[in-house]
């Protein structure tokens, strides 16, 4: 290995040590305790060492946005290659959306401004957040295509089925965020997951007709 490579591969593991770090501190302490500060200590370098490969904070919370929808992207892809049926897959891809959030709590807070703000970005620094949509919005046209209302708008339809699903999952973070136990031992994880399901076979159902 050359003296280049080394020194690439070195500086990659130092981002990786700077990420994991970091992750380490949201997960034991939430998005607040972050601090580029945090950061050097816990891995005991320097802070011109940290900001060598985050220019600040907020470029950090971006990259950790990136990845969050990366991995929901990918969630909703598997959704929906599991059905062939345009209704199945959008009820199946939106139940994806829910797990994701419960699951990756601190990424979906992060992406989602849920008990925080959320990071400022440009549409196209994370593409991945567009094709998400193009996803979705594919089944949508079809399912639109095949119901006695094909001129309908899916944009429209995509917000209100978006609406439902990050209002209950707002909800139910905050709740469990306040009181794990009870949300656990109250089944009111079960009951919304219930009440998720009707909302969106009821807007799925309203397409079709």
């Amino acid at each position: 290995m050359g003296v280049k490579e080394r020194k690439l591969r070195q500086k990659e593991e130092v981002r990786c040590q700077i990420l994991t770090a970091a992750w380490d501190i949201v997960e034991d302490e939430g998005w607040n305790a972050l601090s580029m500060r945090r950061i050097a200590d816990k891995i005991e370098y320097s802070a011109p060492i940290i900001y060598g490969h985050f220019e600040n904070k907020e470029a950090l919370l971006m990259e950790f946005t990136r990845q969050g929808h990366i991995k929901l992207l990918q969630l909703v892809k598997e959704a929906k290659e599991r059905f062939e049926d345009p209704a199945q897959q959008l009820e199946a891809m939106w139940m994806a959306y829910w797990d994701f959030a419960f699951e990756n709590t601190p990424y979906y807070q992060l992406m989602f401004g849920v008990e925080m703000g959320c990071c400022e970005w440009k549409a196209n620094e994370i593409p991945e957040v567009a094709e998400g949509r193009k996803v979705i919005d594919g089944v949508l046209q079809q399912l639109i295509a095949s119901s006695k209302n094909p001129d309908a708008d899916s944009c429209l339809k995509f917000y209100s089925l978006w609406s439902v699903v990050h209002g209950l999952i707002s909800i139910n973070l905050t709740r469990r965020m306040y009181d794990e136990r009870a949300f656990r031992e109250d089944g009111h994880g079960d009951l919304n997951q219930a009440i998720l399901k009707d909302a969106i076979s009821g807007i799925i159902n309203r397409i079709k007709e």
